[in-house]
């Protein structure tokens, strides 16, 4: 239920055909001001100003990448529940069915962006993938590790740390109520945001963030994944702890990486700081971040070899350790 404070702020709010547009607009998908501006067809300074309506009455939320801000139709709070019925409730006219074909466009420029990075850089990416056991297999076996145990009630919250291009989002996100993918790049977050609009996958989210300093509640998400991502941190340590502060109880950490390696080149050429990681290593991490190192999964290949790591965090203190598979 709503606070009749709260409905009677975001219906004022909503109470104008603009506003209602961009509502519709922003159920859609994440857009920046000067994408919206672009499909309106007014003003920045006037659309500026109906979103910060609208984000005040807790319809919309929002949330800075660099010099860029981006909107999207709020996912928390009483107004989110509010915003949804809004939205629920209107019939497309004239009006909202260009405004949909304009943002499809916006969709197609994004995901020309993306196909462009794609094309320059798949040539490496292949090079890099032929090292180790096929990214397929990597997948099946992170399903099977990440949702082993976790009933129905605890897939609500996904969290992938470094998504990079959204692959990880886009392989857990159909079993999670919410899905959100944090990257320092906007040009990854961009590719990722693309992505997860061709795999229809709205309840799927990207953002700005460093991974040592997650802008994020404690306890908040029942799964946390980091992949292949560690061997590019200089703390390695402080990311799991930070990881750990925002999980639930029960919730686990799956942590996918290299088994130590000696190809120099990956370091030289990919600015890769660590060669793989001893499992020996990993274990006192988790421990030290408070959580209980369990189910353990090794991908042998040639010359790199992939190992799953997976802990949980204990409901209570003194909670006994998984057992290692």
């Amino acid at each position: 239920m709503v606070e009749r404070a709260q409905l009677l702020a975001g219906l004022h709010a909503a109470a104008e055909p603009t506003r209602l547009r961009l509502l519709a607009l922003c159920a859609a998908g994440e857009l920046t001001v000067s994408e919206l501006t672009r499909i309106l067809g007014q003003s920045q300074p006037r659309v500026s100003r109906h979103l910060k309506l609208l984000t005040e009455a807790g319809l919309l939320e929002r949330f800075r990448e660099g010099s860029w801000t981006f909107y999207r139709l709020a996912a928390d709070g009483e107004g989110a529940a509010l915003a949804r019925e809004i939205v629920a409730r209107l019939t497309p006219d004239t009006e909202l069915r260009r405004d949909r074909d304009r943002f499809a466009q916006v969709k197609r420029a994004r995901a020309r962006v993306a196909a462009d990075y794609f094309r320059q850089n798949a040539a490496e990416w292949e090079r890099l993938r032929s090292l180790h056991v096929s990214e397929t297999e990597v997948e099946e076996a992170m399903l099977a590790l990440g949702l082993r145990g976790l009933g129905k009630a605890q897939r609500q919250n996904l969290l992938d740390i470094g998504t990079g291009t959204g692959r990880v989002l886009e392989l857990f996100a159909p079993h999670f109520d919410r899905a959100l993918g944090i990257d320092l790049s906007r040009e990854m977050l961009a590719i990722a945001r693309a992505n997860l609009e061709r795999a229809g996958l709205a309840h799927g989210q990207v953002r700005q963030a460093d991974m040592y300093q997650l802008p994020l509640a404690d306890r908040a998400f029942d799964l946390v994944t980091i992949h292949q991502v560690l061997h590019y941190a200089d703390r390695p340590a402080d990311a799991i702890r930070e990881a750990a502060r925002v999980l639930k109880p029960n919730g686990r950490l799956l942590i996918v990486d290299f088994a130590p390696h000696g190809e120099e080149a990956l370091r030289k050429e990919h600015a890769h700081r660590r060669l793989g990681f001893r499992n020996e290593e990993i274990q006192a991490w988790l421990k030290s971040a408070r959580l209980k190192p369990g189910l353990q999964k090794t991908l042998p290949g040639r010359p790199l070899t992939v190992v799953l790591w997976r802990a949980t965090q204990p409901a209570e203190a003194g909670a006994q350790e998984e057992k290692v598979a």
